[in-house]
């Protein structure tokens, strides 16, 4: 007999994404149900960079602590040529005063599941494992999923949005027809998990440049560890299920003109590289997010940090339309926001693999002659660091061209509306610390004078549930992060990128964008 399951949200794939929104919506008190194939989380380590944008969303469910602990900070890049060190670079603490964790953290991908998942259960949700998507379909109040756990048996779960979470063959993407463009690099990658015996320290990615390519080696967690990424030349006649791991192995040896001893493989693969981002995050009810959405080349380490934003982004607007009943056009800005900046990435990503792997020869002279002396100049430059950092750490992304970004008033300052909330100290704690509620953050950065603090404080005590207030000093360091001097208001929404910012002494401004939003009556 087939039984039905009540829902809100439905959510195809436990991967990080998957299990992210889960958690975000865990936060928002929102009913979902989330469904998976596999057995349970990836035992395999799969992506490997977290950055400080994901670790400010981890930190706001209490995971960032735990993941810093369990991983390891990407400190110094050394740059091997022959067998020999030609160059170091120092990037544990790049981005210094941008962020609490001016870092890259190198935390396998099952790690990064098994944080999220165990949050998950502890708070009281879970996945259904071994549970395959069969079809689904959509009308204007809902959706009807169909899915399977044993052969011949079936359930019906009924949810009022849908989202695939499903990976890059992601059947929701197939079953909406929305297409996958992009391309492929046409040359064989290899991955492999080892440990390894060999007179370099454990404290350090080391990167062999060659004139064909880059071999990196990647530190872990654990006594010797490391993962080796590298790729195969151009002609190479094998697919890539049909290498064996002998023939990687070979191939590392000869590229990176070293003398290693691999003791043992953990884990391996090959695959090809591909770009592609989808036409639109959204069909009706039904929202995709990360692989799902939008696959890159592994420069960066952007994919599953995306994955992760995707789902912080869509889970404050479908909790507000679904607890606050906020107007469901807040759900059009998913893909507004969502949509420019996968676009963005895929091109950033592109010139970043091209310049490590690409075999034009212009890119081989570049790779083997110019950047090898001239890295850790280069990185030595604030302005390069504030520039890269942002880049990598995805602190950097913002929604200023979005319909929820308010700039009437933001043109005096240094931060505009649609940008993530800048990281910076008062009386010595993160303001970070402040904006760990799962709701709008009202902040009144006083200079003592005027009525700022009793307009926003009536604000605040009409809608308790909706936002909070905060009054913040204006320090001369916050002056210079913000280009101003006088008093201010800043309306975050709940993922803390700026809704508006204003000089403008007025409630009003403040009751008028969250009309706007739907989230309070007109």
């Amino acid at each position: 007999m087939t039984t039905t399951l009540k829902t809100d949200v439905i959510i195809v794939g436990a991967g990080p994404t998957g299990l992210s929104l889960a958690c975000q919506l865990t936060r928002y008190g929102i009913d979902f149900v989330v469904i998976d194939k596999k057995d349970g989380v990836t035992p395999y380590s799969k992506a490997l960079g977290v950055h400080a944008r994901t670790l400010e969303i981890y930190e706001q469910i209490g995971l960032a602590a735990e993941a810093v602990e369990k991983g390891t900070v990407a400190g110094k890049v050394r740059l091997l040529e022959g067998g020999e060190i030609i160059g170091e670079v120092d990037l544990s603490n790049i981005g210094a005063g941008l962020s609490a964790y001016p870092y890259m953290l190198v935390l396998e991908q099952s790690e990064n599941e098994r944080l999220l998942y165990e949050y998950l259960q502890t708070h009281g949700g879970d996945v259904l494992w071994q549970t395959e998507l069969k079809s689904f379909s959509q009308n204007e109040s809902g959706i009807t999923t169909t899915v399977s756990k044993d052969p011949g048996e079936s359930q019906l779960i009924e949810g009022k949005y849908l989202v695939g979470c499903d990976g890059p063959k992601s059947p929701v993407r197939h079953a909406l027809g929305l297409s996958f463009e992009g391309s492929t690099f046409e040359r064989i990658f290899y991955v492999a998990d080892v440990q390894i015996d060999w007179k370099f320290s454990h404290d350090a990615l080391h990167v062999c440049l060659t004139r064909n390519a880059v071999v990196a080696f990647f530190p872990m967690p654990g006594e010797k560890r490391w993962r080796i990424v590298g790729a195969f030349p151009e002609g190479f006649d094998k697919e890539e299920g049909e290498i064996l791991y002998e023939e990687i192995e070979a191939r590392i040896k000869e590229e990176a003109e070293l003398d290693l001893d691999i003791t043992r493989v953990d884990w391996f693969s090959t695959y090809k590289v591909h770009t592609r981002h989808v036409e639109k995050f959204s069909a009706g009810r039904c929202f995709l997010a990360g692989d799902s959405a939008h696959i890159h080349t592994p420069a960066g380490g952007q994919g599953m940090n995306t994955g992760i934003q995707d789902a912080y982004n869509l889970a404050w607007k479908l909790a507000h339309v679904l607890k606050d009943s906020a107007a469901e056009r807040i759900l059009n800005t998913y893909n507004e926001e969502r949509l420019p900046n996968a676009r963005r990435l895929l091109q950033t990503t592109d010139r970043m693999f091209n310049l490590a792997a690409g075999t034009d020869w212009f890119l081989n002279v570049i790779r083997t002659t110019v950047f090898p002396p001239m890295a850790k100049f280069i990185l030595s430059f604030d302005v390069i660091k504030k520039r890269f950092f942002p880049l990598i750490s995805q602190i950097g992304i913002s929604y200023r061209d979005s319909s929820l970004s308010e700039h009437d008033g933001d043109d005096e300052f240094e931060v505009k509306a649609g940008d993530r909330m800048p990281y910076f100290l008062v009386d010595g704690k993160s303001i970070y610390d402040k904006l760990r509620e799962p709701k709008f953050h009202l902040l009144t950065f006083s200079d003592g004078e005027g009525d700022y603090q009793r307009d926003a404080g009536e604000v605040a005590r009409a809608f308790p549930s909706l936002l909070d207030h905060e009054i913040v000093p204006i320090y001369p360091h916050l002056a210079e992060v913000f280009g101003v001097s006088k008093a201010f208001t800043v309306l975050l929404r709940p993922d803390n990128h700026i809704g508006l910012i204003s000089t403008e002494n007025s409630s009003s401004r403040i009751m008028a964008y969250l009309k706007h939003l739907g989230t309070i009556s007109a």
